[in-house]
């Protein structure tokens, strides 16, 4: 399958079911019937996505399921009647696994464009199965097939983005007007898409997500007066309602008052298209503690809008594995210890010793192993610290969960890492999963949910004393800037919002994986089979390899990048290597192909730490404060590839290592049994997975 300009082939995919017979058995039948709806009303969200992504992925879709359809799944009968060979059949089968799992034809960790690595007359035999398909083969196949657009990204020449769809493209100041003109009237950005219009003046459209429709919801002009903006809401309405039928079917099932409230507000937000209802299902959501089944939903995700704000619809449902959550109850009631060792807070007596850029009271969250059921979302997360508004965090909590069934698929043995010398590949392969477990768990817990935010509420309200600010640890003066009544994190960072979040849960992560008291909860001392020390030298090691293969989602044509962890590592790489003091180095031979990372396990501590620490404060104060523009500075100093990295680039593309694709269960009713069935993890089993949810 090839992935646009500039890109090496890359190779097959590795399939990883998401298996959960085991913790399905264990679920009584009201709670299996909860699940049923809920999943049903999570994997209703697929369209949403795929209209999210691109133009042409909803015929592409509709293509591939109407192919199954035609063939009930008996492939080899089609290669035979439209002649075409068997690799022909398994190219395209192997695109269908990878969109389906992506939902879209853009890779979800990435978003760079992917395209079958098929010619376009084998495409059209396949089309003749149906009218239908010969219907959408004259509107999918050139888009389909066609690069560019290579990446997600401000819409132009090399990029699309179908968070601002149609023909006249919008630039990146009027997506900045508009979404200062939406800010300035309380309106939240997650659920909308922006169409700029071509009329007599500049018009704006804002496509609002909700089942009800209105042709103009509310008409307002633009801040320099120069355009107007018109709500228009029902967008993605039909598949809204399908979601808020599920969701009305699961509340009959539900366990408590608790879960029957969130549920009524998120069909109120659906059905309404208004976030303040959203929020409110959120703050409600956080309140139903340890579940049998979790969930999440909702406009999520910001993570593939170019400007940083508008966000991928995302349902997950999932259950909850009790003996695997005990772990990880140990380490949030001992968080408070563990906050007390960030930077931030370090030599600080003020708010019990945590420092007045950290929440007075840690509130221990709601943290959990779970099983993911059914999670419809172009990227399978293996951790997930929700809700993403920083002031409900701040005011009412927030939870953590880690899916153990996703995280298993790092403990594979699969190909063994190009960036480790041969004399470490096996003891890198034996240590990894545990170091990345327990690395993904403090990024949840202590990276997502620690820090304040200076933040003006009103006009003579503080959440700090503004007649005697806190001083910043990086100027030595009190802090000159926070954010604004109305302001948010999201908003007022934008494009660089994401990328710094996961940046600095990133660090906080791997900056305390070395503490001893730390490790010694998770089981591993001086004694213990995989010891302490081997733990904290492999997240070094993880480091150096998650930065370089974080440029492979760099677009060298417009500078951009196109993932916002991929950025984060490449950036931690590279303060590590600049300000670590020689502990870390990139071993490059451009003859031989070959980049590795090489660790200095005598300097981890005393200069591979200091140097994350550092990086850490930076982005922590820049965050509490607001302070954008220093921000700005420093992170894209940072994440600049230029002259030696542009090299290293193109060795890890030679290097491209076969990508994740997920298969996943289906549940189905019959009266009032609910039945599991699981797939095979091969090809076929995923689209023959997504053709029986019928979605």
């Amino acid at each position: 399958m090839a992935n646009g300009k500039q890109q090496n082939a890359v190779p097959s995919p590795r399939i990883h079911q998401l298996s959960i017979q085991k913790v399905f058995d264990g679920l009584s039948q009201n709670e299996r019937l909860y699940a049923h709806h809920m999943s049903r009303a999570a994997w209703h969200g697929t369209r949403i996505i795929l209209r999210q992504v691109s133009p042409e992925s909803l015929g592409i879709y509709d293509f591939i399921m109407e192919l199954y359809t035609c063939c009930a799944g008996d492939w080899k009968s089609v290669a035979n009647e439209v002649q075409i060979t068997s690799n022909e059949l398994y190219a395209f089968l192997e695109y269908a696994a990878t969109f389906l799992s992506n939902i879209g034809n853009y890779y979800g960790s990435g978003d760079q464009k992917f395209v079958p690595n098929l010619n376009i007359e084998s495409l059209k035999k396949l089309a003749t199965k149906s009218p239908k398909l010969k219907a959408l083969y004259d509107e999918i196949a050139e888009p389909m097939l066609s690069t560019p657009p290579f990446s997600l990204g401000y819409p132009g020449d090399l990029a699309q983005s179908a968070y601002y769809p149609g023909p006249c493209i919008i630039s990146k100041d009027e997506i900045a007007l508009v979404s200062q003109a939406l800010e300035g009237r309380l309106v939240f950005p997650e659920n909308t898409r922006i169409r700029r219009v071509e009329s007599a003046g500049t018009t704006f459209e804002v496509l609002q997500a909700s089942v009800e429709k209105d042709e103009i919801s509310q008409e307002f002009p633009l801040p320099d007066s120069k355009g107007i903006v018109r709500m228009h809401r029902g967008d993605h309405s039909q598949e809204l309602a399908r979601i808020c039928s599920s969701l009305a079917a699961a509340s009959n099932y539900a366990a408590n008052e608790t879960q029957r409230e969130f549920l009524a507000q998120y069909i109120e937000s659906f059905q309404t298209g208004s976030l303040h209802a959203y929020r409110d299902s959120q703050r409600t959501w956080i309140r139903d503690k340890a579940p049998r089944v979790e969930n999440i939903f909702g406009f999520v995700e910001p993570y593939r809008d170019p400007h940083g704000t508008r966000a991928e619809f995302e349902g997950l449902v999932a259950i909850s594995d009790t003996e695997e959550t005990k772990a990880l109850t140990k380490l949030v009631e001992n968080s408070a210890t563990f906050i007390k060792k960030l930077p931030w807070a370090e030599g600080t007596k003020e708010n019990d010793e945590k420092g007045p850029f950290e929440k007075a009271l840690f509130e221990p969250p709601d943290f959990a192993s779970i099983h993911t059921l059914a999670y419809c979302s172009s990227i399978i997360f293996p951790g997930i610290n929700l809700p993403n508004y920083n002031d409900i965090r701040q005011e009412c909590g927030f939870k953590n969960v880690i899916i153990s069934n996703r995280m298993s698929a790092e403990s594979k043995k699969g190909d063994v890492c190009p960036f480790i010398d041969e004399s470490e590949a096996e003891t890198f392969q034996k240590h990894k999963y545990p170091a990345y477990y327990w690395w993904v768990v403090l990024h949840e817990l202590l990276g997502h949910g620690t820090g304040k935010m200076m933040v003006q509420e009103s006009e003579h309200k503080y959440n700090f004393d503004i007649s005697n600010p806190p001083i910043n640890p990086l100027t030595g003066e009190p802090i000159k800037s926070y954010y604004a009544p109305g302001q948010t994190w999201t908003g007022q960072f934008g494009d660089l919002a994401t990328t710094v979040d996961e940046c600095r849960a990133e660090l906080v992560g791997a900056y305390l994986m070395d503490d001893e008291d730390l490790l010694e909860l998770f089981g591993y001392t001086d004694g213990s089979d995989i010891t302490a020390e081997d733990l904290t030298y492999n997240v070094y090691l993880q480091l150096g390899v998650d930065g370089l293969r974080g440029l492979q989602n760099f677009n060298i044509d417009d500078g951009k990048w196109g993932q916002a962890h991929s950025r984060a590592h490449f950036a931690m790489l590279k303060c590590l290597l600049t300000d670590g003091g020689g502990f870390m180095t990139i071993e490059c031979s451009p003859s031989e192909q070959r980049l590795l990372v090489r660790v200095d396990r005598s300097k981890v501590v005393t200069h591979g730490k200091p140097a994350l620490g550092s990086m850490l404060l930076r982005l922590h104060m820049y965050r509490c404060t607001a302070d954008v523009t220093e921000c700005r500075k420093y992170y894209e100093e940072l994440s600049r590839v230029d002259g030696e990295y542009l090299e290293w680039r193109k060795i890890v593309l030679a290097k491209n290592q076969p990508k994740w694709v997920f298969v996943q269960a289906n549940t189905f009713l019959d009266g009032d049994e609910v039945t599991l069935k699981e797939y095979e993890p091969t090809i076929e089993g995923v689209v023959q997975s997504w053709a029986e949810r019928e979605v």
